[in-house]
C-alpha cells in the first residue's frame, strides 16, 4: 500500500508538501479534493478538513505541510534539501515561520482586501514587502534562500510568493524585487514544479487511484 496525500492543486500550502514529495521521490496515491465538497475519508483523517493531509498505510495522519515535508526528505533526499546533518531545515525554520505566521497574513489581506477594510491593499502590500526585501537581500548572495542549490527553504516558501506575484503581476515585475523575480522564474519554469501541477478532477470513493512521484529527480 502506498500512502495517501489528500491535495487542492492551488493551495500554497499542498504545493510544497507535492514539491518535496517529488524530489524524495516518494510514490503515493494523490487525491484531489474540492474545498466546497471534502471527502469523508479526509475528514475522518484530519477533522479539521486543510490540505494537505498525508495518510500513511498504517494509518498515521501527517496534517501539517511542513511536517509532510520533513517526513518525505527523512526518507529519501537526493537533492540535499535538507542540508548536512538537516542544517537546511534547521536554517528554515525561522523562515517558513515567518512566512506561514506574518507574511501568509498580509499576503490573505493583500489578496483579498475587500474582506480586511480596515486599511488599503497597497498597506498590505507594503506590509508584506518586509518579507520580500529579507529574502531579496539573501537572494542577491546566493541563486536560493541557503545557497547555490535548491533547499527545503525554497520549496516551503515558493508557492506564497508565486501567490503573491499573482495578485498584481505587472506591479510585481516592475517592483526592484529583481533577484526574487529570477527565483521565482526559475522555479516555475522547472520540471519539477510542471510535473506536481498537473489538473486532475476532485477525487470520489471508487476512482482508479492516481499515483504520483516514484521517482526523484532534480530540479
Amino acid at each position: 500500500m502506498l500512502p495517501v496525500v489528500y491535495s487542492f492543486r492551488r493551495c500554497p500550502f499542498a504545493i510544497r508538501a507535492r514539491l518535496a514529495l517529488h524530489s524524495a521521490g516518494v510514490a503515493f496515491e494523490l487525491r484531489e479534493v474540492s474545498l466546497r465538497n471534502k471527502p469523508e475519508s479526509m475528514l475522518i483523517a484530519s477533522p479539521k478538513g486543510s490540505v494537505p493531509v498525508l495518510v500513511q498505510p498504517d494509518g498515521q495522519v501527517i496534517d501539517e505541510s511542513w511536517e509532510i515535508m520533513l517526513w518525505s526528505l527523512s526518507r529519501h533526499d537526493p537533492d540535499g534539501w535538507l542540508g548536512t546533518n538537516g542544517a537546511y531545515a534547521d536554517a528554515a525554520a525561522p523562515l517558513i515561520i515567518e512566512n506561514d505566521t506574518v507574511f501568509k497574513g498580509y499576503l490573505d489581506r493583500y489578496k483579498y482586501p475587500g474582506r480586511y477594510p480596515e486599511n488599503t491593499q497597497a498597506h498590505y502590500r507594503k506590509q508584506a514587502e518586509v518579507f520580500l526585501q529579507i529574502l531579496e537581500a539573501r537572494l542577491c548572495k546566493n541563486s536560493y534562500l541557503l545557497g547555490n542549490t535548491m533547499s527545503i527553504a525554497d520549496a516551503g516558501i515558493f508557492p506564497f510568493i508565486r501567490q503573491f506575484a499573482d495578485v498584481d503581476n505587472i506591479w510585481f515585475a516592475m517592483s526592484p524585487y529583481v533577484s526574487l523575480q529570477q527565483w521565482l522564474n526559475d522555479i516555475l519554469n522547472s520540471e519539477r514544479f510542471e510535473a506536481i501541477m498537473k489538473k486532475f478532477p476532485p477525487w470520489q470513493p471508487g476512482d482508479i487511484p492516481i499515483i504520483q512521484g516514484g521517482k526523484a529527480s532534480s530540479l
